[in-house]
């Protein structure tokens, strides 16, 4: 009786699809197609379980969460200059990513991971942070 229990369990787990977590590049720029001192590209949504990988493409970058902008229950993350990271996202939510030497310089992004969740803005980052959240914002709102 075993060895045709362990058969069935052994077809059965050959059938079941297996779902493999994605990895996504973002690349950490001086300057790319939409100005200076940006990621590309500037928000991500993504799957609970996905992980993301920042390609320092030019000098002087990291990534570094945003702790105004990270999920209850999330853990904070923040690189080293100029190394390749990578970040697996287990907590689903709305994630700020900056470039701590480049924050008052607008160096940010967004990444939902799951479901949208409606998250406002804080108002404690610097002025071009907080205008280009607010654009990648907009653009995850309406599913681009």
């Amino acid at each position: 009786m075993l060895p045709r229990t362990a058969a069935l369990l052994l077809a059965t787990l050959l059938a079941t699809p297996v779902a493999y977590a994605e990895v996504h590049e973002v690349k950490m720029l001086n300057r790319g197609a939409d100005g200076a001192m940006l990621y590309e590209p500037d928000h991500l949504h993504i799957a609970q379980g996905d992980t993301v990988r920042f390609l320092p493409t030019q000098a002087g970058h990291n990534a570094a969460s945003l702790p105004e902008l990270l999920p209850a229950g999330a853990r904070a993350f923040k690189s080293k200059l100029n190394q390749t990271f990578e970040h697996t996202f287990d907590v689903p939510g709305l994630y700020g990513i900056q470039c701590i030497p480049h924050l008052a310089m607008g160096m940010v992004m967004l990444i939902q991971v799951g479901e949208r969740s409606h998250t406002a803005l804080p108002d404690t980052l610097p002025a071009r942070a907080k205008a280009r959240l607010a654009a990648q914002l907009q653009q995850l709102e309406a599913g681009q």
